[in-house]
């Protein structure tokens, strides 16, 4: 049995800082609801998140329990913070700022996991770095060569846990007789609790964010009967993406962890808590996004743009749990697909209708894919987040 490992105060001090990245990225958004805004948000934030995992991780296996690492995780707060004032420019003026930010949250990063990991270290940090530099020499250009610079440190970051997983395999295999433990197979020794609890507590921290897209899409506006029942029909399409996450998924998540073999769970979390959780975030930021355009335009016809972020948004979230519940043999997965199918369709009652009646369809769709759910798979309510409560629900 694990030892317990809980997740520290400063890690989840870390967590706000890094969710004000979020935050930013969800003004920039609403900004600029077109292609070219979606596809900045869609590079800076897969980059962002690439090295909050990389921290997540971090802190599993190094614990901020030492003075001198509690410094060096408050100093990387301090860059991510950079990079999170640098968001809204990040493709502009504030490109460098962006790319110096995030390149000491890359040093500070290498540094600490030397202490878990050695010289080892290396076949993933220097990848890191070079990610790091492509984006700081991108805020240097304007149009195609920063997007190639962008796109090329993406490439960096997808092909690191490849290499990771061959240089331990090659190694295991040319030396089988020595009982040194490779990368690989430090990476794969995280406490499951831990990893669950830090990652769920994230994505709580994030839903937050559609809650305050409520208040400032309100803004000075009159608290009428119709911008009260607005906010309460964004609240209830939040409150659902919740529960299909806490009520049904956290504590089996658990419980898949701890079960899954030390060299297993690196490959698994990254499937799980790296590609699942990156259309999670980012889906519950541009339904937020939307819900801002929408609140106060909520009788009249939706411009696209903010019709398909409300529908989008949703949309990313359930994509993204369905690839989360695929990794983790959770089911059944029908009455989610069958929901991100309508929740598309929901565009056209934004635009050919009003904001409320696509706000009223989503509801419809999130909660009725939960009760047919609950019918199939019942499951009882969670209580805070599985790690933190000690409990592990059963797979229904």
């Amino acid at each position: 049995m694990e030892s317990e490992h809980r997740v520290s105060t400063l890690e989840l001090f870390f967590d706000l800082v890094f969710v004000f990245t979020i935050t930013q990225l969800t003004v920039l958004l609403a900004d600029d609801l077109s292609l070219r805004g979606a596809g900045q948000v869609l590079l800076i934030f897969t980059v962002l998140f690439w090295m909050y995992g990389g921290y997540a991780h971090l802190t599993n296996q190094v614990p901020p329990d030492r003075t001198v690492r509690r410094v060096l995780l408050m100093l990387a707060m301090g860059a991510f913070m950079v990079c999170a004032l640098a968001v809204p420019t990040a493709f502009g003026a504030g490109g460098v700022a962006f790319g110096l930010g995030y390149l000491l949250t890359v040093l500070v990063h290498g540094a600490l996991f030397t202490q878990a990991h050695g010289r080892g270290v290396l076949w993933f940090a220097l990848p890191n770095v070079l990610c790091a530099l492509a984006v700081t020499a991108a805020g240097f250009f304007d149009g195609l060569p920063a997007w190639g610079l962008w796109m090329l440190a993406l490439l960096l970051q997808f092909v690191t846990p490849m290499v990771v997983q061959r240089v331990t395999a090659s190694g295991a295999a040319a030396q089988p007789e020595v009982p040194e433990q490779t990368v690989g197979d430090q990476l794969g020794g995280m406490n499951a609790a831990h990893l669950v609890e830090r990652h769920g507590l994230l994505l709580i921290i994030v839903f937050g964010e559609s809650v305050i897209a409520i208040g400032i899409g309100v803004g000075s506006l009159p608290l009428s009967p119709g911008i009260a029942g607005g906010a309460f029909l964004a609240l209830t399409i939040a409150s659902a993406m919740w529960w299909m996450y806490f009520v049904r998924e956290e504590g089996r998540a658990e419980e898949v962890f701890a079960q899954t073999p030390p060299e297993r769970r690196f490959k698994l979390a990254m499937t799980a808590y790296y590609y699942a959780f990156l259309p999670m975030l980012l889906g519950i930021a541009v339904f937020a996004a939307g819900v801002k355009k929408t609140i106060g335009h909520l009788g009249e016809h939706l411009h696209t743009g903010p019709a398909v972020a409300l529908a989008g948004g949703v949309v990313l979230y359930l994509a993204g749990d369905l690839v989360f519940r695929a990794a983790l043999g959770i089911g059944p997965a029908r009455y989610r697909a069958a929901a991100l199918v309508l929740a598309l369709a929901t565009v056209p009652v934004g635009t050919g209708w009003s904001g409320a009646g696509q706000l009223v369809a989503l509801a419809c769709v999130l909660v009725g894919a939960l009760a047919a759910e609950g019918r199939r798979s019942p499951a009882e309510p969670a209580e805070g987040t599985g790690a933190a409560a000690g409990t592990v629900t059963g797979s229904g």
